[in-house]
C-alpha cells in the first residue's frame, strides 16, 4: 500500500486529520488497531473548546454536534460552601464550550471518512514506524492475519501514549517532562438529569468533585480518590453521599440521584515529549502529551496538533515550502505548554493533596477568592478554559 500520509490511530485526532487532509486534496490511510465498535464506544473527554467546535464545523463534521451538543457559557466554582459562576462570553468576547462526547465526535468522523475519505482500516495493528528519518517512511502493520507495509511520504502518530510512533524517535534526541499525582478520579455515569445546567468544580476539605453531563438525561460525575483506588470498592450510595458532601452550599441546591451505570478510575498525570517531530514522523495528541483532566484539554490539544499539521502540509503543497512543517513541533509546543500550565493550575487549585497543611488549604481558598473577586483573574481562567488559538 502507498499513500501520502499514513495515520496511526482512529481516535478523534487521527480521524479529524484524515478529514482535513481529504478536504485539502491530500490522500491518507488510517490504521486503527481496535475494531469500529470499540472506537465508537470508548468513554473519554466530553468538553469541546470554541476552536475545536469551529474546526469541526469547517470540516463538515458539525451537523449532529450543533443539533445534540450542549453549549455552555460558563462553569461554577464551589468552595467553602460558596458558589461563583464564571461567565465565558462576557469575559472572552463571546467564546464558549460545548459538551459533546468524544465517542460522538468519533462516530461522526468515521461516518464521513467511510463515505467520502480514504481507506480506514480497523483491526489493523501498527507494529513499527520504519525509516522516519528518510524521504520514504513506512508503517509495518498486521491486518486480517498477515503483515503488510504502508509506504508513505509522512507518518503521523495519533496512537496514544502506548503506541508505536513515539518509539521510532531515538531516545538520545528526546526530552521528557512529567509529573504524577497521588490522587485519581473516580468517575460515574448515572441515568439522571444533571443537577445543574453547567459544570460545577468543587473544592472541599474532603477532596475535589466535578459535576458534568453527557446529555440532558445522563450525568457524569467525579470524586477525587487516592491513587490506585478500585472503583468497585465504592458502593453506589457511598458515592452519592460523598458527592453530596463535597457539593454542599449554603443555599437550597440539591444533588439528584439516579442509577449508576458505569464506574471507572482515571489516574492523573502531566507529560510532554519533546520534540514532536523526527524526520517525516510527526506525533499528535496523547502520543506526545498528557494533561490531568481538570482543565478539559486533552482532546482539544490533539485537535490543535492535527490542525497545525494539516495547515503545514497544505502550505507545502501550495507553495513548495516546508517552513511550517519544520516548525511543527515548536508551534504545537507553545500551545501545549500553556494548556499544561492551565491544567496544573486548575488541578492544584481544586484538589487537596495528601498531607496538605492548613496553610495550603487557606492558599487554595485565597486563590479562589481572587478569581471570584478579580475580573482579570477570572478572565485568565475563562480564556484558558475556552481555548488557546490554533497557531
Amino acid at each position: 500500500m502507498r499513500t501520502t500520509v499514513g495515520i496511526i490511530g482512529a481516535g478523534p485526532a487521527g480521524l479529524l486529520l484524515a478529514r482535513l487532509l481529504h478536504r485539502a486534496g491530500i490522500d491518507s490511510v488510517v490504521l486503527e488497531g481496535r475494531d469500529r465498535a470499540y472506537v465508537e464506544h470508548r468513554q473519554r473527554a466530553g468538553i469541546l473548546e470554541q476552536g475545536t467546535v469551529d474546526v469541526l464545523r469547517a470540516a463538515g463534521a458539525g451537523e449532529r454536534m450543533d443539533r445534540e451538543g450542549l453549549r455552555h457559557d460558563g462553569i461554577e466554582l464551589r468552595y467553602d460552601r460558596k458558589r461563583h459562576r464564571v461567565d465565558f462570553p462576557a469575559l472572552t468576547g463571546g467564546r464558549s464550550v460545548t459538551v459533546y462526547a468524544q465517542t460522538e465526535v468519533c462516530k461522526d468522523l468515521i461516518a464521513l471518512q467511510l463515505k467520502e475519505g480514504g481507506p480506514l482500516l480497523f483491526e489493523a495493528e501498527a507494529l513499527a514506524v520504519e525509516g522516519a528519518d528518510t524521504d520514504a517512511p513506512s508503517i509495518r502493520f498486521r491486518h486480517e492475519g498477515r503483515e503488510d507495509v504502508l509506504e508513505c511520504e509522512y507518518v503521523v502518530g495519533c496512537d496514544g501514549f502506548w503506541g508505536v510512533a513515539r518509539k521510532a524517535i531515538p531516545t538520545e534526541l528526546t526530552r521528557v517532562f512529567e509529573r504524577t499525582y497521588l490522587y485519581a478520579w473516580l468517575g460515574i455515569l448515572a441515568d439522571v438529569p444533571p443537577s445543574h445546567d453547567e459544570l460545577v468544580y468543587a473544592r472541599h476539605d474532603r477532596g475535589f468533585a466535578l459535576l458534568s453531563m453527557r446529555s440532558p438525561s445522563v450525568s457524569r460525575l467525579y470524586l477525587q480518590v487516592p491513587e490506585g483506588t478500585d472503583a468497585d470498592s465504592w458502593a453506589d450510595e457511598e458515592i452519592w453521599d460523598e458527592l453530596e458532601r463535597r457539593f454542599e452550599t449554603d443555599d437550597d441546591w440539591t444533588l439528584d440521584r439516579g442509577p449508576i451505570t458505569q464506574k471507572s478510575v482515571t489516574p492523573m498525570r502531566s507529560y510532554v515529549h519533546e520534540p514532536m517531530r523526527h524526520g517525516r514522523l510527526f506525533l499528535a495528541g496523547d502520543a506526545a502529551h498528557i494533561v490531568p483532566p481538570t482543565g478539559a484539554k486533552g482532546l482539544n490539544l490533539a485537535v490543535g496538533d492535527v490542525v497545525t499539521f494539516a495547515r503545514a502540509l497544505s502550505y507545502q503543497k501550495d507553495t513548495g515550502s516546508a517552513e511550517l512543517l519544520d516548525r511543527y513541533s515548536e508551534t504545537c509546543l507553545r500551545r501545549i505548554w500553556q494548556a499544561e500550565r492551565f491544567s496544573y493550575d486548575m488541578t492544584s487549585l481544586l484538589h487537596r493533596a495528601p498531607g496538605a497543611t492548613p496553610f495550603e488549604d487557606r492558599m487554595q481558598l485565597a486563590r479562589l477568592e481572587r478569581i471570584a473577586g478579580s475580573r482579570a483573574a477570572e478572565t485568565d481562567l475563562a480564556e484558558a478554559y475556552t481555548g488557546f488559538p490554533f497557531d
